[in-house]
């Protein structure tokens, strides 16, 4: 499946594809804690996904 997501570990980027996230974009609209609800994501991974928003100008939904 071809995705445009942050490098993370495996697990964190496997739960995203699954929740429907292949682009950051989709990550606009979701919470942090929506996102570490999600078996397999970590604080390292909302971490790197920030970063990876921020380099782009955006962030996850209330920040």
């Amino acid at each position: 499946m071809t995705h445009e997501l942050p490098k993370t570990s495996e697990p964190a980027t496997r739960a995203f594809l699954l929740a429907g996230y292949t682009r950051l974009e989709d990550f606009t609209g979701v919470s942090a804690e929506e996102l570490l609800a999600l078996h397999g994501v970590g604080p390292k991974a909302v971490r790197l996904l920030r970063e990876a928003l921020a380099e782009r100008g955006m962030s996850l939904a209330g920040e």
